[in-house]
């Protein structure tokens, strides 16, 4: 066999063993913590709108991860309403309800049920779930105005003054 043959093979199977342990690597990682800035994301919802949290600089985000099989998630999607409500007219916090390994039809009876207005879409293929290295629903995650990651919550929120304790501090 030529060597130039022998030298290509040998290029492809280290080039395929650097992706492997550059995989292996990033799942070793843990969690975004606070203080690290967060890789932007977009959000395609269940309506067909995308965002883009590049375009949302300067505002507070608030990233919540549900799933309608998810119990707990129930306990805080009236008080997320609500904080919501609270929040919109400002225009500069927005609130992103990220749908994880869910059904989309189950996803929007939940979205119905609890009359959520916020942004709300499927995390196609764990993307953004993956990102923040979720450890299960309900998670949410609030980036501060500079892109950062400002608080996490891991579980559900009990009140609407939990979530005004967290997103207030970081608002002008």
């Amino acid at each position: 066999m030529p060597r130039w043959v022998v030298g290509l093979v040998f290029a492809v199977l280290i080039g395929f063993l650097v992706l492997i342990g550059l995989g292996l690597r990033r799942t070793q990682e843990g969690p975004i913590v606070i203080g690290q800035k967060v890789p932007y994301f977009e959000l395609k919802t269940f309506d067909g709108e995308v965002y883009h949290t590049q375009q949302m600089q300067g505002k507070v985000i608030v990233v919540n991860f549900w799933a309608s099989w998810c119990k707990p998630c129930e306990q805080e999607a009236f008080e997320l309403e609500e904080a919501w409500q609270f929040y919109k007219p400002r225009g500069d916090v927005v609130f992103l309800g990220v749908d994880y390994v869910d059904t989309e039809p189950e996803a929007k009876a939940f979205i119905q049920q609890f009359g959520l207005t916020y942004p709300n879409g499927p995390d196609l293929r764990t993307r953004i779930s993956q990102m923040f290295r979720i450890q299960g629903v309900p998670e949410t995650y609030i980036i501060d105005r500079e892109g950062r990651l400002a608080f996490v919550k891991k579980g559900p929120f009990l009140s609407v003054t939990e979530i005004r304790g967290a997103v207030d501090p970081l608002l002008p």
